[in-house]
């Protein structure tokens, strides 16, 4: 009879899957807090029966040691003939978009990306077209896919909290994704899953062309500036972003997903001066402008 889901065996045959415990290596437990800590004397549990005598090896001279094998690193993996494609088609369907809602047109006709046929609705943006800071995430959440707005969950509460402190709200931002509908299971999107939505984000990056862009989170950055750094190593930094599209380069800069500072509030105090860095930035390009 198969025990039940609830079962503390099976309870705790799923804790150990979990951490890593994947084999057994002996058929009794052994208390390793019990036993002597005599140098070189093998570990063994009062239960087990005695091994017998050994019989003494011929002492081969030692080989000589070998050098380690240094692996030249991987070249990146080439996308797929099916990743080209899919690109190549998100190019020519975005490529005469003329407003949000014309990306949102040619996304709803898109079958370049796969999350499509796995997702309750299209997720494009929240905020204002003529928005001075666009907010770039990964991928719309379980809350973001039931209502078909970025943002909008505990971590896009928390953001819209953020902005609000230093006088910024959807009148003046734009929020996004770096992909447009959400992975099954919340798991992150793939690399083809990404590469066929980035045509669209870089043209809704164009049709607002704001004047600075924010990263949020690791892979945000990466789709946008191409870095693989950290974000810890990103924050604080000013990165020029162009595209055909825009007038001038925009200022991006990094900093952390909401959705990690609810996993870890310590970090919020950082985030708080990623948030106040960003406010600066804006007067600052106010001054430039008045200067000219």
């Amino acid at each position: 009879m198969q025990p039940e889901p609830s079962h503390p065996a099976v309870s705790l045959m799923t804790w150990y899957v979990q951490a890593g415990v994947d084999e057994t290596i002996g058929e009794h437990a052994v208390d390793r807090y019990a036993l002597q800590d005599s140098p070189g004397a093998a570990a063994q549990s009062s239960t087990d029966p005695a091994p017998p005598p050994s019989i003494p090896l011929r002492r081969d001279p030692a080989p000589p040691p070998s050098r380690p094998t240094v692996r030249p690193a991987m070249p990146p993996a080439a996308p797929s003939p099916a990743t080209e494609r899919a690109v190549s088609d998100a190019i020519h369907a975005v490529e005469d978009a003329a407003s949000i809602d014309d990306i949102r047109a040619a996304l709803e006709a898109f079958e370049g990306c796969a999350l499509k046929r796995t997702a309750t609705n299209l997720v494009v943006e929240r905020g204002s077209a003529q928005a001075r800071i666009v907010l770039v995430g990964e991928a719309p959440g379980a809350e973001e896919d039931r209502r078909g707005l970025p943002f909008v969950g505990p971590s896009g509460q928390l953001l819209d909290r953020m902005l609000q402190s230093v006088g910024l709200d959807e009148r003046h931002v734009l929020i996004t994704n770096t992909v447009f509908w959400r992975p099954p299971g919340n798991r992150p999107p793939s690399q083809a899953e990404t590469a066929a939505c980035q045509p669209f984000l870089r043209r809704l990056l164009e049709l607002v062309d704001p004047e600075v862009v924010v990263a949020l989170g690791g892979p945000a950055s990466q789709t946008l500036l191409g870095r693989t750094d950290g974000v810890t190593k990103l924050r604080g930094r000013w990165f020029p972003l162009q595209s055909l599209g825009l007038s001038r380069p925009a200022q991006a800069t990094v900093t952390f997903h909401p959705a990690y500072l609810l996993r870890s509030p310590a970090q919020k105090r950082l985030a708080w001066r990623d948030i106040l860095a960003i406010r600066r930035k804006l007067t600052e390009l106010d001054a430039e402008q008045a200067d000219r």
